[in-house]
């Protein structure tokens, strides 16, 4: 079978069912696991190159919705009739019936439910040892600085707050993702800062841009110096790597 994924959280489901051996091609982006970097890169995922990927002849093409912009390459498929499923998770639930239908697709249903059970079973694990707490520190996540986008209550990110035993923020917000403004972060007054900004690198991340911000002096986490730089890579991918942010967080966090 003949798969190519244009989005890396795709890509990392597929590794996550140790199948990578059926992928042809990859987006830009997909940077993990080692084993996919020297496969044909098809462009970034906002920008897919379809000549390339109807040249690598897929049986399955693994696409996405989870960034706004990705329809176009939905529309480029439909019109070469390129075999395709798309996957837009914000959930846990929901990522692990990706797992499934990604299992699925490629033939191995019984593994599929597996993984995705085994997913499952790790996060209740998380649930039983951290969520019961009473007192939950409280998080501000860091999608974006300017303006600044963080995301709400129907996002993966909340739930993975909770798993740690601790709050996001902006968990009262009824949507997925959230542009707000440095005045309202200041007002909420997070116990943690976690600095996760899409697409950069954690070394080009700079705290002190976050100190600087007027008034946020007076915040607690930076008066208690909790500011933390995350991988983006592990928490904003809908993925099953998301449990490795996981465990990160619960370090940083405590």
């Amino acid at each position: 079978m003949r798969v190519v994924s244009i989005c890396p959280s795709n890509t990392e489901i597929l590794a996550y069912l140790d199948r990578t051996e059926l992928l042809v091609g990859v987006d830009n982006y997909s940077d993990w696991p080692r084993a996919i970097q020297d496969l044909p890169k098809v462009g970034p995922d906002l920008s897919i190159d379809m000549d390339k990927v109807q040249a690598l002849k897929p049986d399955i093409v693994l696409a996405s919705l989870s960034v706004p912009g990705m329809e176009k390459n939905i529309e480029a498929l439909e019109e070469r009739n390129i075999p395709y499923i798309i996957l837009n998770p914000n959930s846990l639930a929901e990522i692990a019936a990706d797992i499934r239908e990604v299992g699925m697709v490629i033939g191995e249903k019984a593994l599929g439910d597996q993984k995705a059970r085994a997913f499952l079973n790790d996060i209740d694990t998380y649930r039983s040892k951290y969520s019961g707490r009473s007192v939950k520190p409280t998080l501000y996540w860091e999608w974006w600085p300017k303006p600044i986008f963080t995301p709400g209550k129907l996002n993966w990110l909340t739930e993975i707050s909770e798993l740690a035993g601790a709050k996001n923020i902006f968990s009262s917000e009824d949507i997925a993702s959230v542009q707000t403004d440095w005045e309202d972060v200041k007002r909420r007054n997070p116990d943690h800062i976690c600095m996760v900004w899409v697409g950069v690198k954690e070394e080009k991340m700079n705290p002190d841009l976050v100190r600087k911000r007027p008034g946020w002096q007076e915040l607690k986490a930076i008066k208690d110096g909790n500011i933390h730089v995350l991988e983006e890579s592990l928490f904003c991918r809908p993925s099953p790597r998301l449990l490795e942010g996981l465990r990160k967080l619960v370090d940083a966090i405590n």
